[in-house]
């Protein structure tokens, strides 16, 4: 690990900040000069994460790049990754620079302030893939929610604020009870660094179900879990195209990143013992949100409640407590990170030409539209999980996984995989094939030079991925195998001290 900057991580986090600085400076009318610095401000960011990336040590199970210093009494400022948040770090750098060409036509009012609220967003975003520190962690993924909030209540669609402010409290009062679960791992343990709560923390049996409950009221919310879901298909609906991109692709997964980070590892007793809680949610949100995407005429809404079937599958895996199940739901989320962004993309790209997402409104698109056709049918048969794509190996892990801990479980889930062919197949039918009936398609023009390049890269990783899964298979291995050691050797410690307890 021969990195020429030793605080590299603390780099990649506030580079963006510092592009927002940047572009504050400018007056109100600088609209290219806006756009032009926070695309070679993402694009740089995403150069230093790869940097971080091939020096990565796939070998070693624990924190690399780890930066320490002091700053509120007995709370450090503390950075680090693993193979399991390195993963996410390069997903959020990698979407940004995307977002920002997604929106170099369509935004149009106020570009100086929407270019600045992205760039502050991928600041906290990244934040909270490194933070090793509970209340980093906290401010980070607290901090997300603010830019955010203003990105979908001022460049939103006709419900936006209504939309923001749904969005904003679901996620904040979850969090609360997170906060008060912190203070309490604080008063007990006498440190809120995160490294050293997984390895020693060793909190009482009686205290882990109540502070698993209140993390799960935050990682529920965010991820979202069935039935605290309601905000993501308003949320996504009214966002502006690229607010929808980071929203499905990089907000949901913190969720998930939280159970794998604080859930499993610090309260391994309860996470045994609220499984079949997690299950049952899991296995519900998938069956019950196909069946929902099924009846939307919204495009829009139907992505939307496609990604709660998906991110069922990812708390399915995560508390499966074995190798194939976490390493499919964290390649699960990294390959829903792509595939879904790709498809709010494609909304995006019909959406600037015709300022509609009813699904009646088009069909028969392949005839003026071949090149954006092939992409959609690309992420389409990724979301459904065709082998071949990102989205099989991902599933596969995880109903893998699922099967050696309950096979009516995975029974159940599998049914999903239908269920998802069935919507995604439908939607694909109505707006690419049929016949170009509706006079206002008749002049719709395909994909132009700058969108084919936003969809490229999409493309290419949604194939390769699916046929070659190593790069991100590799990485995670050697972490999640400590990850499912260390939480085994915790719940039997715990139980025999417990048993030990009732003798005495």
């Amino acid at each position: 690990m021969n990195l020429a900057v030793s605080n590299i991580l603390s780099l990649v986090t506030f580079l963006p900040a510092l592009g927002a600085l940047g572009i504050a400076t400018l007056n109100r009318e600088s609209k290219g000069n806006a756009r032009w610095i926070a695309l070679w401000t993402t694009l740089v960011t995403f150069a230093v994460s790869l940097l971080i990336w091939i020096n990565f040590d796939k070998s070693n199970p624990g924190f690399q790049f780890v930066e320490e210093a002091a700053w509120l009494g007995p709370i450090k400022y503390k950075m680090g990754v693993d193979g399991i948040s390195m993963l996410f770090v390069i997903l959020t750098t990698f979407l940004m620079p995307l977002c920002v060409l997604a929106s170099w036509e369509s935004v149009q009012e106020r570009v100086k302030e929407y270019m600045i609220a992205f760039l502050l967003l991928e600041t906290l975003m990244i934040g909270v893939f490194c933070a090793l520190d509970v209340v980093l962690f906290y401010l980070f993924f607290e901090g997300g929610l603010i830019p955010m909030f203003i990105i979908i209540g001022v460049w939103g669609g006709k419900r936006r604020v209504y939309a923001s402010f749904k969005f904003f409290l679901y996620t904040l009062l979850g969090s609360v009870l997170m906060l008060l679960a912190m203070m309490a791992i604080y008063l007990h343990a006498g440190t809120t660094d995160i490294p050293t709560l997984i390895d020693k923390g060793n909190l009482p049996v009686a205290w882990q179900t109540w502070l698993w409950l209140a993390f799960f009221a935050s990682f529920a919310v965010k991820m979202p879990m069935w039935p605290v879901h309601t905000w993501l298909p308003d949320a996504h609906v009214e966002a502006p195209t690229a607010g929808s991109v980071v929203l499905a692709a990089v907000l949901l997964k913190m969720g998930g990143y939280g159970f794998l980070r604080f859930s499993l590892p610090m309260f391994p007793v309860a996470s045994v013992e609220l499984a079949p809680l997690i299950f049952t949610l899991s296995v519900v949100a998938i069956v019950y949100t196909s069946l929902v995407a099924l009846a939307q005429e919204d495009v829009k809404k139907l992505i939307a409640y496609s990604s709660v079937a998906h991110m069922g599958y990812v708390t399915l895996g995560i508390f499966t407590f074995n190798q194939q199940g976490i390493d499919g739901a964290i390649f699960q989320m990294l390959s829903h990170g792509i595939v879904s962004a790709a498809l709010f993309l494609c909304v995006g790209v019909v959406y600037d030409r015709m300022h509609t997402r009813d699904i009646a409104a088009y069909g028969g698109l392949a005839e003026r539209m071949p090149i954006y056709a092939a992409c959609f049918m690309i992420f389409t048969m990724a979301n459904v999980g065709l082998p071949g794509t990102s989205g099989f190996v991902g599933e596969f892990l995880t109903l893998l996984g699922a099967f050696k801990v309950n096979t009516w479980v995975a029974l159940f889930a599998t049914s999903g995989v239908i269920l998802s062919a069935a919507y995604a197949l439908w939607l694909y039918r109505r707006m690419i094939f049929g016949v170009l009936d509706k006079p206002s398609l008749k002049a719709i023009a395909d994909m132009g030079p700058r969108e084919i390049a936003i969809m490229a890269p999409l493309v290419i990783l949604t194939l390769l991925f699916g046929i070659y899964p190593a790069p991100i298979l590799d990485v995670t291995a050697q972490s999640v195998k400590k990850l499912v050691a260390q939480h085994e050797m915790a719940v039997k410690a715990t139980r025999s001290a417990a048993v030990a307890g009732q003798k005495n």
